[in-house]
């Protein structure tokens, strides 16, 4: 089987390895079809996970179809986090926060190579007739969805009528500012520091953008930040953007590192709220906008062939990528 192999930071190849499809009761083979490059994917790639064992095979955004079992041929999307399914957390509908989960990609081969196995339950159906590079971002996009879900429910007010920032163009970024599109919010800004990103988040929806790398967003400007890079210094312009009784919902992780203005934070009466993955009633409706259209066009993404994953990794750390999202293709 064909798959790329991650040997250590920057080291990525494409090469045959031993099939890590063995049967498991109540697993299935699926074939993939189409797998995106997270930004956690790209943190382990660089070397920032440090006690991650090697090799391995990343990726966990994908989409596919059954290759074992009665539904063989059925098209479906995976859902990477597998829960133990029966702790309070679980038993609530908050699988992605169930303390035994186990995740495809980490804790498991993952869906950069040709088949991958995976639990049925972990399976859900995709139409026929979808493209499985634009279902390969249901995963992205329930993350999405799950955090302006979170905000609507903490802020005052009705959440067409909030000022939003987002910060950061890539893939959640986008897929955030797109989900608030279709829920009827009107005032959506973008702050990016990648030049190219910028130009490319522009051509994508309706909104107004801000260059990170020439200008801050206005202090106290937004009712809302959707912080989808998680940086120290994106999480200084979250609380130095956000207006008093406003919302921040951390998404990204790229660091650990910096303190907050907890007296801003504390005097404005500012919700800081971090946002975690995505339920599996997200997933569902996540594909399902997606496949009707309600997040755009999808014209952002760039599909690449799997053999050619190592120069993708190579170009997204160097910053060379416009995309939003490259999707890679077995």
């Amino acid at each position: 089987m064909k798959a790329l192999h991650y040997l250590g930071p920057q080291e990525m190849v494409y090469s045959d390895i031993s099939d890590t499809t063995v049967g498991v009761q109540e697993e299935v083979v699926v074939a993939i079809d189409a797998s995106g490059i997270c930004g956690s994917d790209l943190h382990v790639y660089r070397g920032h996970h440090p006690e991650r064992s090697v090799p391995a095979i990343l990726g966990h955004e994908a989409a596919g179809h059954i290759l074992s079992g009665p539904q063989t041929g059925q098209p479906v999307v995976i859902n990477p986090l597998i829960a133990c399914g029966s702790c309070k957390l679980c038993d609530s509908g908050r699988t992605n926060l169930c303390q035994q989960r186990i995740a495809i990609g980490w804790h498991r081969p993952g869906t950069f190579a040709e088949q991958v196995m995976v639990p049925k339950d972990n399976l859900i159906p995709m139409p026929q007739d979808m493209n499985p590079a634009h279902a390969a971002l249901t995963e992205p996009a329930a993350t999405a969805i799950h955090a302006t879900r979170l905000a609507e429910r903490a802020l005052f007010g009705s959440i067409e009528s909030t000022a939003v920032l987002v910060i950061g163009a890539g893939s959640i970024g986008l897929l955030s500012a797109l989900a608030l599109q279709a829920q009827g919010v009107e005032q959506i800004t973008i702050t990016e520091a990648n030049a190219m990103r910028c130009a490319s988040a522009a051509r994508t929806g309706d909104w107004k953008i801000i260059d990170g790398a020439k200008a801050a967003p206005p202090p106290g400007a937004y009712d809302l930040i959707i912080d989808a890079v998680g940086s120290h210094t994106s999480r200084h312009i979250a609380l130095s953007a956000v207006g008093a009784g406003g919302v921040v919902i951390h998404i990204g992780l790229a660091d650990n590192d910096g303190a907050i203005d907890v007296h801003r934070m504390t005097r404005h009466e500012i919700t800081l709220m971090g946002a975690y993955t995505y339920t599996a009633q997200d997933l569902e409706d996540a594909l399902h906008q997606l496949h009707q259209g309600l997040l755009g066009d999808l014209s952002w993404i760039e599909t690449r062939q799997l053999l050619d994953g190592p120069n993708a990794f190579r170009d997204l750390d160097a910053g060379r990528i416009a995309a939003g999202k490259i999707i890679l293709i077995p």
